[in-house]
């Protein structure tokens, strides 16, 4: 009885065993494997993500916009490469997209730090930007006047996209004023919804970058974009350690876009003069 009651058990922890090893065989070939231009180029798809926004990619009536997006669209002109768009929001999840090689490029302006550095490859500066405070204008306000000196911040509530760059800024912040910043990290709401937020008074301040800023500014007259935050920063698009080939291909081509006037003309479009 006692050894019937062991084979049982024994047939059961093979089963289990078994089991584990046929579901890590199939995990591991749904695995993506690296993709660098050669992969790219023999497919013909390049696969890019960004942000559904006014600099990334958005739907205006029956045409499809966004910085990013017709950046993309002339790199698949001069390249002959079939570039896919793919959103998230989530700056985290974009990275762990391309990490996880389920896409090639990360397309948003992404502040170069030494910390992300180290783990990815950036293009060459795409844009100067740097973050800002939105808050809304005396005459949006009684009458209150808008912040402008950086100390004034000190115990006020910030709210800022989930993951978004500018917390490593305002926690360097708290640091230089002495004294604390209440930061909230929204998981819902774009920076663009949060400058909306601003303006109708849900909140009382956002940060964001001041491209997206300026963007908001002109539908939203009741925000003030004027007191800044962090210097000015270079930012770019990102690319896995494993894609030093693409890199050098997205440099080659952005030189190109630069040179024939392409990318001034889509830089003033969505951000008007330089």
């Amino acid at each position: 009885m006692r050894n019937k009651k062991l084979l049982i058990l024994y047939f059961i922890l093979l089963v289990i065993a078994v089991s584990t090893m046929i579901m890590l065989w199939q995990h591991k070939t749904h695995e993506i494997p690296p993709r660098d231009y050669e992969q790219i180029k023999k497919e013909g798809v390049l696969r890019m993500v960004t942000e559904y926004n006014q600099s990334g990619y958005f739907i205006s009536g029956d045409t499809i916009e966004g910085f990013q997006y017709e950046l993309g669209k002339a790199i698949a002109e001069l390249s002959g490469l079939e570039v896919q768009t793919h959103l998230e929001m989530s700056l985290a999840e974009s990275f762990k997209k391309l990490s996880d090689n389920k896409c090639d490029i990360i397309a948003r302006n992404i502040p170069i730090t030494s910390k992300i550095k180290e783990e990815y490859l950036f293009t060459e500066p795409i844009v100067l930007n740097k973050q800002v405070l939105v808050q809304r204008t005396a005459e949006a306000n009684e009458g209150k006047q808008p912040i402008r000196n950086q100390l004034d911040l000190a115990k006020k509530t910030l709210y800022i996209p989930k993951d978004s760059p500018a917390l490593l800024r305002l926690r360097n912040l708290e640091i230089e004023i002495g004294d604390t910043i209440y930061v909230e990290e929204d998981e819902l709401y774009s920076s663009e919804q949060l400058a909306i937020m601003v303006a109708k008074g849900d909140i009382d301040y956002a940060v964001c970058d001041q491209q997206m800023a300026r963007l908001s500014k002109e539908q939203l007259p009741e925000i003030d974009i004027d007191t800044d935050i962090s210097f000015t920063q270079l930012q770019s698009w990102a690319v896995r350690k494993d894609s030093p080939v693409l890199l050098d291909s997205l440099n080659s081509w952005f030189n190109q876009i630069r040179a024939n006037g392409l990318y001034d003309k889509i830089y003033k479009r969505y951000y008007g003069k330089r």
